[in-house]
């Protein structure tokens, strides 16, 4: 047990200063200065002088702290994305449902990442967390899966004005849709072309669940491109140069939206993906994509916009697009996703996703499926 004192604060209210508390005491300035540091615990017959001097009881100026509780029991939950988690890794948790999610945390430069636990043990798609002790409330959190970097402005404002946290798991928009039909995730990001209608979204999401089974809301318009080092040293203008020797791309995982609208550009122009260096090679995201084009491992991506901003890259607009988010219609009613469909209607957060991100909101918030 850890001794707490109130000497500094009693003292300071009776008037009397360090000094003048260690002569009566027949101690050093320093003594008292490091017994209100708690960096020193005095002895009885010490203690009984302070509170005789300060005319208080001997537990007014010093108590015993309880020892801290035994941490809380590892807990089984089901893991997104079980091949990229090991053992020691931090997760965030979202019960859905009646099952508890753990999302791989992604740390940022120079902070490590918000997170609920580590992994103590993997075993398949199932892992033993060691939680850390938290007022984690499942009516406030919801959990997205997705690809588009704009969610991170939503899930600040809703922390701040909501007290929403928003837990995102970065993938495909294939994979989003397939998780929010097993039930493993309560919100899906989805920007997939329908190649027969040229429809966004709704037609695919049509084909994976039964009517009535979901809402759809648009998200924003937004554009996706090539996307370049600064000042396009390699002046690449469209999708005929990526066949270039010179060139080289980094792709994305086979399910996004960026990739067939690559494979679909690619197929117009009558090139082989074959003759694409880099084409196999893979980035889970249109930030990570857009950061190995930063970092010159790749000469050129195809991601959004506000990717290539976030970077300050150079962009070459190929198709505008429409992000929809998709939910559940056992969760519509969550607290955390009322929540989130409100903030989409909050002109600050339009004005944000406008500037920040460069899309176009005029449908945001507009509901395509009731």
């Amino acid at each position: 047990m850890e001794t707490r004192t109130q000497l500094h604060e009693i003292r300071e209210r009776r008037g009397i200063s360090a000094a003048q508390l260690a002569k009566l005491t027949g101690v050093s300035r320093q003594t008292i200065y490091s017994i209100e540091a708690g960096e020193y615990v005095p002895n009885t017959a010490l203690a009984l002088q302070f509170a005789r001097i300060l005319e208080v009881q001997v537990e007014d100026l010093f108590t015993l702290e309880a020892a801290p509780g035994p941490p809380p029991k590892p807990i089984a939950v089901d893991l997104l994305e079980a091949d990229s988690v090991r053992k020691g890794q931090p997760v965030q948790l979202c019960r859905v449902g009646k099952r508890m999610m753990g999302v791989s945390a992604a740390s940022q430069p120079m902070m490590l990442p918000m997170a609920d636990g580590v992994v103590l043990d993997c075993r398949k798609e199932r892992a033993d967390v060691q939680v850390f002790p938290s007022d984690v409330d499942e009516g406030k959190r919801v959990l997205i899966a997705g690809c588009d970097p704009g969610i991170s402005l939503l899930a600040q404002h809703l922390a701040r004005f909501d007290d929403v946290d928003i837990v995102a798991a970065q993938s495909s928009s294939q994979q989003a849709l397939d998780w929010l039909k097993e039930g493993s995730v309560h919100v899906a990001g989805t920007h997939l072309r329908d190649s027969l209608t040229g429809e966004y979204n709704l037609p695919e999401i049509g084909r994976l669940f039964p009517h009535g089974a979901v809402k759809v809301v648009t998200f924003a318009i937004w554009e996706q491109g090539i996307v370049t080092e600064f000042g396009n040293p390699k002046s690449i203008r469209g999708v005929e140069d990526l066949a270039r020797n010179d060139v080289r791309i980094v792709n994305r995982e086979k399910g996004a939206g960026s990739r067939a609208l690559l494979d679909q550009k690619l197929k117009d122009a009558g090139i082989s993906p074959r003759a694409v260096t880099g084409y196999d090679r893979t980035a889970h995201g249109h930030l990570p994509a857009a950061l190995a084009v930063s970092l010159k491992e790749a000469d050129c991506c195809i991601a959004t916009r506000s990717a290539a901003r976030a970077f300050g890259l150079h962009f070459i607009p190929l198709a505008t697009e429409r992000y929809d988010l998709v939910v559940r219609r056992q969760f519509v009613k969550m607290p955390a996703v009322q929540a989130l469909f409100d903030v989409l209607n909050r002109s600050a957060v339009r004005r944000k996703l406008e500037i920040l991100a460069g899309y176009d909101t005029s449908h945001t918030g507009e509901v395509l499926v009731t």
